[in-house]
């Protein structure tokens, strides 16, 4: 059998020849740990079902598709995942079909990280969310074999990670309403804008309480002129920034703006990966570092770095994601000035627990790896 090629939702579990493995149901009871000295990899798809319409800009969606990932080495099992909202292209099909064309058994060193995600980047251009659930996943693998989670093998301290951000879109003002009672653990919302109606949801939720907010438009604001007075609009309104307010394009639009408007302007949908960090330190305030667009923490890392010394705001956010996903982020929280890390708190069926939640706060467990364990009985 071509181990390339081995077909998804094969139930012959572990085959003692074949080391990639991708298997629909890779918690059954019969797997075996492999002690072979290279890495096996095995992923399934997993339908992330959101509590409430996510209604964006341009879309809206009641679930987002994932895939889940394990990567295991001499019987040490680290989790990765790919979450994959419209916007990024990617699919369920292009994701497994992505995994599927690795080969990961040439690898006998699990700590070669740099030759190992140079390889995963090489094989096939984009496939950002593919790419970062083998990060992830490699990620949480040596953080068990050493012992620690990443967090402190970077050198960083919990005490600096600030409170996260609960996201509310428009709906119903009944909806709405629902929302902001959830959100009564954190202290500062994010708000989805750029559809009929912004105004209107941010005056519902200043009658229900006067926390900070952050806004997101996700694109949806195609003027300038516009853009700039909604800024100065929700300044007054206790708006600390303003996230992609333009479409990505408008490049020489969007740094008129950053020049006229009260708020820090950050960018999103049009910050992808390390070289966007350079191309645009005078187009936007800040960027948005996410996983699944940066291809996981090895290079968002980098990121945070790198635009940290160019003078530019930070923001670490996420797709909606299980806590697995959230947990990998977490461990770059105390590097940021802003997260928003609530895509687990949003989905009706996380797999994974261990993430702690504390003072409106997101803080990576004090265990090796990501920290983050499979929930009984969702193995």
């Amino acid at each position: 059998m071509d181990r390339r090629k081995f077909i998804l939702g094969s139930s012959a579990g572990l085959l003692a020849t074949s080391s990639l493995m991708s298997l629909s149901a890779f918690g059954c009871s019969t797997k075996k740990t492999v002690k072979s000295g290279h890495l096996v990899l095995r992923f399934k798809p997993y339908e992330l079902k959101l509590k409430h319409a996510f209604n964006l800009a341009k879309s809206s969606r009641t679930t987002t598709p994932d895939v889940q990932v394990e990567l295991e080495y001499d019987g040490i099992v680290g989790y990765g995942e790919a979450s994959m909202p419209p916007y990024l292209g990617e699919s369920v099909e292009s994701v497994t079909k992505f995994l599927s064309s690795l080969d990961l058994t040439q690898f006998t060193d699990p700590f070669r990280m740099e030759e190992i995600l140079a390889y995963v980047d090489s094989v096939a251009p984009n496939n950002r969310a593919a790419k970062a659930s083998i990060d992830i996943a490699l990620h949480d693998l040596l953080g068990k074999i050493m012992g620690q989670p990443w967090y402190k093998i970077w050198g960083l301290s919990t005490e600096k990670i600030h409170p996260t951000s609960f996201t509310i879109s428009n709906d119903t003002p009944e909806v709405v309403q629902q929302k902001i009672k959830e959100s009564e653990q954190y202290k500062v919302l994010k708000v989805k804008m750029g559809v009929p109606g912004d105004k209107e949801l941010v005056e519902t939720i200043r009658k229900a309480t006067d926390r900070p907010l952050c806004v997101d438009a996700n694109q949806g604001w195609n003027s300038k002129e516009y853009a700039l007075e909604m800024c100065h609009w929700l300044k007054e309104k206790g708006c600390i920034f303003v996230e992609q307010p333009l479409p990505k394009e408008m490049l020489d639009e969007t740094a008129w703006l950053r020049e006229q408007s009260p708020l820090p302007i950050i960018a999103d949908e049009a910050f992808q990966r390390l070289p966007d960090v350079v191309r645009f330190k005078d187009v936007y305030d800040g960027i948005n570092i996410k996983l699944m667009k940066s291809t996981g923490l090895h290079e968002a890392y980098k990121m945070a770095v790198l635009a940290k010394s160019l003078g530019m705001y930070v923001m670490l956010g996420c797709m909606t994601e299980t806590s697995c996903g959230i947990a990998a982020a977490a461990q770059l929280s105390p590097m940021v000035d802003w997260t928003d890390l609530d895509g687990n708190v949003l989905i009706g069926n996380d797999r994974f627990e261990g993430l702690i939640f504390e003072d409106g706060k997101v803080i990576p467990a004090d265990k090796p790896g990501l920290g983050v364990s499979i929930i009984k009985g969702l193995e």
